[in-house]
């Protein structure tokens, strides 16, 4: 079977992530199939055939996603959005039975990348540093739970920089204490100074098959500058990570550098905003992922290092091809324009 005749769905369409994995497989061959939870998710009006799907937390949710990637024979179901990948690891099955591999890892990898305290005492007992995690859950003291400044998120869930607190100093933690948030949802952790990095990984047959290392500069929580670096301290880790969790596809670690020990900040087991300006320096994720699934052809990649700077380009839409999405939940034989 020839790329051009395999398609592949891809979720969150209207989001960094689903955006990032579309960018990736242009002009790959692949046919892509978007999906989103909202009629004006920019990714849907950028690919050949798209469709409103129901969010992850509806019941139809999982109903809808296999009757359509039945409908559209879509080979493989790469997922955009965190929300998702508890559904989707439960329903591989599923998808199985219709003839479309989800690119999920285990509901036991999505729960270990969902919640900081697990990832925490997972890791640090194999000798991989994250930095020093306290469940506020069982904090009662006005006293700080770690030196300041530290760092305080959500325990499960979370995204970018919201509900990320950075605590200075007493006055900060006793006006958070004031304000009612609900210090028991999150957790306290140590905050390390250092360049950080975003590290991809391609994960498959249990075994980590290549990795690409980044150091990026944030602007509220999202990459928009990223630069490609050789260095062996923090592939090795990474790696170290892979064999320990084995995860399924791609799978995503932050973490930051200090005095050349890297600390494990988060692990995202999925792709990740930043997997087309991988694309760009020579590590496609999804790419090597389908070509491995489908053709059976090893991963194989050449890095290039170069910065990326990423910048906002407008998509513009037709006011009539909006209202045919939002009348029929779907968009169809789409001269899709490139995000």
């Amino acid at each position: 079977m020839s790329n051009s005749k395999i398609r592949i769905a891809v979720s969150g369409a209207g989001g960094g992530v689903g955006q990032s994995i579309i960018k990736a497989l242009y002009d790959t061959g692949y046919e892509i199939v978007a999906f989103d939870g909202e009629s004006l998710g920019t990714g849907l009006y950028a690919a050949p055939k798209s469709f409103v799907i129901p969010y992850a937390k509806e019941p139809s949710f999982i109903d809808r996603t296999v009757e359509l990637c039945q409908k559209e024979s879509c080979k493989l179901f790469f997922p955009g959005l965190d929300a998702e990948l508890p559904y989707l690891s439960q329903a591989v099955d599923r998808f199985a039975e219709v003839g479309t591999q989800v690119i999920v890892s285990s509901p036991e990898v999505i729960e270990l990348s969902d919640n900081k305290l697990l990832t925490y005492s997972t890791l640090t007992p194999h000798d991989i540093s994250v930095p020093k995690t306290i469940d506020m859950a069982s904090y009662t003291d006005q006293h700080p739970p770690l030196p300041y400044p530290f760092i305080l998120k959500r325990k499960v869930g979370g995204h970018r920089s919201h509900d990320v607190h950075l605590i200075k100093n007493e006055r900060t933690l006793t006006a958070l204490f004031a304000s009612g948030l609900d210090l028991s949802l999150f957790i306290a952790q140590e905050y390390i100074e250092g360049d950080e990095y975003t590290c991809g990984s391609v994960n498959l047959n249990g075994q980590c098959k290549g990795v690409i290392v980044m150091r990026r500069t944030l602007r509220d929580g999202d990459t928009y500058q990223s630069f490609t670096v050789k260095n062996d301290v923090i592939e090795n880790e990474v790696r170290k990570i892979m064999a320990l969790i084995k995860p399924f596809g791609a799978c995503n670690v932050q973490l930051r550098l200090k005095d050349n020990k890297p600390y494990v900040l988060e692990i995202n087991a999925r792709c990740s905003g930043t997997t087309a300006a991988r694309a760009l320096c020579g590590f496609n994720e999804p790419k090597m992922i389908a070509d491995y699934l489908c053709s059976n052809k090893q991963p194989s990649y050449t890095i290039k290092e170069q910065t990326i700077l990423r910048y906002w380009k407008e998509l513009v839409v037709d006011n009539a091809i909006i209202a045919e999405v939002e009348r029929n939940g779907r968009l169809t034989n789409n001269s899709h324009p490139k995000l």
